[in-house]
């Protein structure tokens, strides 16, 4: 291998680390977004399921017109 083209490697190799590790922070970040947007959307379905208890009448348990 000539000289040049080590270097040209040797540059290729360090643009390829630098797009990995940017690649690995993006990475981190979304999980962060992820990780809130699933604490949100628990916090909505349990707060949706205690309003739905609210609004629900209350069924009177009552006998069966054949008892």
């Amino acid at each position: 291998m000539t000289e040049e083209r080590i270097v040209q490697l040797e540059i290729l190799v360090a643009e390829q680390e630098r797009t990995i590790a940017e690649l690995s922070n993006e990475l981190a970040e979304q999980w962060k977004v992820v990780n809130v947007l699933e604490r949100k959307l628990n916090a909505l379905i349990n707060r949706f399921l205690e309003l739905e208890e609210q609004s629900a009448p209350e069924v009177p348990i009552t006998q069966p017109p054949h008892w």
